[in-house]
């Protein structure tokens, strides 16, 4: 790929044809990844390290932990924003390949379309991921989690096991539901100024 199509295909990604598009980059790229890169390491970094049960044995917490957290947030909320980002990627790919420059996207119908359907399957994914963080992660983190050690064969089948920093971990949580549904909300906004720059009520870039 020439420096050409990799400049036009990072113009594009930074600089999307609609406003409410460039500021859904602003807020994804910047706030979203700040908070999950930055505060979401200082909630979550230490975790496993203060996960503990009774007995506190390192076998069991080892066990219980993983029984609590099947996937991390951090790995998740990180597969999410990736996964989030493909299809906007895909689209700006194709349009570097073709020489189609930004300001030509909502001019011809074929574009448009293709755009439209980019941030449509952006909606979609925001959607499975939240319905995934619910029934992963539910909405509240509660400071004792019953584990079932039974596997470990031992005389007891349940433990209780103490989550460090659960309220931190409930604000975290909510702050990451309410990001993707701002998102989501953008992306349904960004759709609809395309139609209405379409049939003519905004004016064009």
């Amino acid at each position: 790929m020439s420096p050409n199509y990799i400049r036009s295909f990072s113009e594009g990604c930074l600089r999307p044809p609609t406003v409410i598009g460039q500021f859904h980059t602003l807020f994804f790229g910047s706030i979203r990844m700040f908070f999950l890169g930055v505060l979401g390491f200082a909630v979550y970094g230490n975790e496993a390290l203060h996960f503990s049960c009774d007995p506190d044995k390192r076998e069991v917490n080892l066990f219980c932990y993983n029984q609590f957290r099947p996937i991390t947030p951090q790995v998740f909320w990180a597969l999410q924003l990736v996964i989030v980002l493909v299809p906007g990627a895909f689209f700006h790919l194709y349009a570097a390949c073709k020489n189609i420059k930004q300001e030509d996207i909502l001019q011809k119908s074929s574009y448009t379309g293709f755009y439209i359907f980019s941030v449509f399957l952006r909606i979609v994914l925001e959607v499975v991921a939240f319905w995934l963080q619910i029934q992963l992660f539910g909405f509240k983190v509660n400071a004792i989690y019953m584990c079932d050690v039974g596997a470990l064969e031992k005389k007891f089948n349940i433990t209780r096991c103490m989550v460090p920093e659960h309220f931190e971990k409930t604000i975290f949580l909510i702050a990451m539901y309410t990001f993707t549904v701002i998102t989501v909300i953008l992306c349904v906004a960004e759709i609809f100024e395309i139609s209405c720059r379409r049939l003519g009520f905004l004016k064009t870039q």
